[in-house]
């Protein structure tokens, strides 16, 4: 665990979500902590990058925080509290399960790693949209989930004649896109993005990226962006959270985190991704050694 929390870069300290000493088990034959000890602020209208490779518990933490666990998963010990623009502080782990679904989506959304898996195949993007709105705004009429459902896309660079497309219908990145839409249509606070763009090619997941910043600037919400990609993260990300084997090792603003990352596995992040030019370094393993590689010009 780190030993501070430090402060979000260029973005006012108000905090939207507090999560405190969290840790979730997976109760099988021999149990397994996958997030141990968890403590992160996100701040209001910051980007708050999650990294780490897969399996060190990045999604866990994001299921956590929105209650989306189901057994063998449990949620051992922790606190985890949404600041709520009104003023009122709401303990997630303490909501039942008609309030829960009340606050997913309308105060905290969440983009799935898989935006094919996570649409469903025989509904068309209208409908979807449509119950979503109307699960959280019973009374709205037809011609308002219209024109927000084109809103919506519109906002997120999709033409709204996509409307009556299934998803099969449409490319991976606007599958994506549409995902995108889906997790803003109620305008929550926070919007949780698990590997959004892993499995885009390079431009059009440049694309998304662009339209996520943008969207994050002009609505105010806060996002939590998970990924195994550091580079990525240091680009786009106010602040930068690490994680090795279910703890947060380092947690700094991006920039300071690029010049003088402290923790070794960090470190060896940074070095994992080889440059455009210059000498080729050496690869550093997990003991921490060097393996034996040639000075080369690439």
């Amino acid at each position: 665990m780190t030993d501070a929390i430090p402060e979000p870069r260029g973005a006012e300290a108000r905090p939207v979500l507090t999560v405190e000493d969290l840790t979730v088990v997976y109760e099988v034959d021999e149990p397994v902590t996958a997030v141990r000890g968890a403590d992160l602020v996100l701040h209001r209208g910051e980007i708050l990058g999650l990294a780490g490779e897969s399996g060190c518990g990045k999604t866990t933490l994001a299921y956590a925080v929105n209650r989306l666990h189901r057994p063998p998963a449990r949620i051992a010990s922790g606190r985890i509290t949404f600041h709520d623009r009104s003023g009122d502080d709401i303990d997630i782990l303490a909501l039942e399960d008609a309030e829960l679904r009340a606050f997913r989506w309308e105060k905290l959304s969440m983009v799935f790693q898989g935006a094919m898996n996570a649409l469903n195949p025989v509904a068309t993007v209208r409908a979807q949209l449509r119950d979503t709105l109307l699960a959280h705004r019973p009374g709205m009429s037809k011609g308002a989930i219209r024109a927000r459902s084109r809103e919506v896309l519109e906002r997120v660079g999709v033409d709204p004649a996509r409307l009556g497309s299934y998803p099969h219908e449409l490319s991976g990145g606007m599958r994506q896109r549409v995902m995108i839409a889906m997790a803003m249509l109620l305008e929550p606070q926070i919007m949780v993005m698990d590997e959004p763009t892993t499995a885009l090619d390079v431009v059009v997941q440049r694309d998304i990226l662009r339209e996520i910043v943008r969207l994050r600037d002009e609505l105010d919400f806060a996002v939590v962006f998970i990924t195994h990609d550091l580079p990525l993260l240091l680009e786009i990300s106010d602040r930068i959270a690490v994680m090795l084997e279910g703890e947060i090792v380092e947690f700094e603003a991006a920039d300071r985190l690029y010049r003088e990352a402290r923790h070794p596995y960090t470190r060896r992040l940074l070095g994992s991704f080889p440059s455009l030019s210059g000498t080729r370094g050496a690869f550093i393993r997990d003991g921490g050694e060097p393996s034996e590689t040639t000075e080369e010009q690439v």
